[in-house]
């Protein structure tokens, strides 16, 4: 059955980009897609959490729900599922869309797919985090993740911060630093997130396409100016939050395929986000 899967998938890759090349003479309103066997080889991460009535949410933001339509035989004798769900833009594994925090910026469905596909690299800084749930992330913790790795972060790079608190997820206490809703609530959170200074670091003196992190936010839990937010999205630069499994990720040597639900004019959206680790 394995075999005949991985033979599915190069076959369908080969029609694909057969097709992409076939068509490439003719003028056509869509972009072509290139596609390469090599980047789809290589074991596969999930970097998702479930969307459930487990999810978190930011705690002013509506929370998932999930209404049963229909699960059940049928009068005609086939079995039938079928759901409703509704949430906001942002909570659970999400994207950040740069208009999130730019009047300018990209919508969720204008962000250019080539930001969102390709080589990544992870800093590790569990050893701080964990320790400290307001922990900022720091231009010490990049450029010592350069130092080790012996270059520097690599133009065009989706950068994942590694902090250690999906293991705490869905627990609101441990991930949030509080259960409570509303308002009053925003004043109790507590988790790592990036220093605003490291977010003006990266973007003067780097060339990433993304960023992303296992916190609920790229901002920490205690910011009340979400300076990071504006720093990197007002560089069409957009942030994945709640991840998980970057504890199963190599520092580098890894690609990533983020694609969020394709909400026009959105300011954020779910996102199925995979790593595929270098063979």
């Amino acid at each position: 059955m394995k075999i005949m899967k991985t033979n599915t998938i190069y076959i369908l890759v080969w029609l694909l980009a057969f097709t992409s090349c076939k068509d490439n003479a003719q003028q056509t309103d869509a972009s072509p897609i290139g596609i390469q066997n090599e980047f789809l080889q290589g074991q596969i991460i999930d970097l998702t959490h479930d969307f459930s009535n487990e999810t978190i949410y930011w705690v002013t933001a509506k929370e998932f729900e999930l209404d049963t339509v229909f699960n059940g035989d049928t009068d005609k004798g086939y079995f039938y599922s079928a759901n409703n769900f509704a949430s906001a833009e942002h909570g659970g594994t999400h994207i950040d869309a740069p208009i999130h925090f730019s009047k300018s910026g990209q919508s969720v469905s204008e962000m250019p797919l080539e930001n969102l596909v390709g080589n990544a690299i992870k800093i590790d800084v569990t050893e701080r985090a964990l320790n400290n749930p307001d922990y900022l992330i720091s231009i010490e913790d990049f450029t010592k993740w350069e130092k080790k790795q012996n270059t520097k972060i690599p133009d065009g790079s989706i950068v994942l911060l590694h902090t250690g608190y999906s293991q705490f997820y869905p627990d609101k206490i441990k991930y949030l630093g509080t259960d409570q809703r509303g308002n009053d609530a925003v004043k109790l959170l507590h988790f790592p997130g990036l220093a605003p200074k490291a977010a003006e670091w990266l973007v003067n003196n780097r060339n990433i396409h993304a960023i992303g992190l296992d916190t609920p936010s790229i901002d920490y839990g205690q910011s009340q100016y979400f300076k990071s937010h504006v720093t990197l999205l007002s560089q069409n630069i957009p942030a994945f939050e709640n991840l998980t499994n970057l504890d199963k990720l190599p520092a580098n040597h890894f690609k990533v395929i983020a694609l969020p639900m394709k909400i026009k004019g959105g300011s954020g959206a779910p996102l199925r986000i995979i790593a595929i680790l270098d063979k």
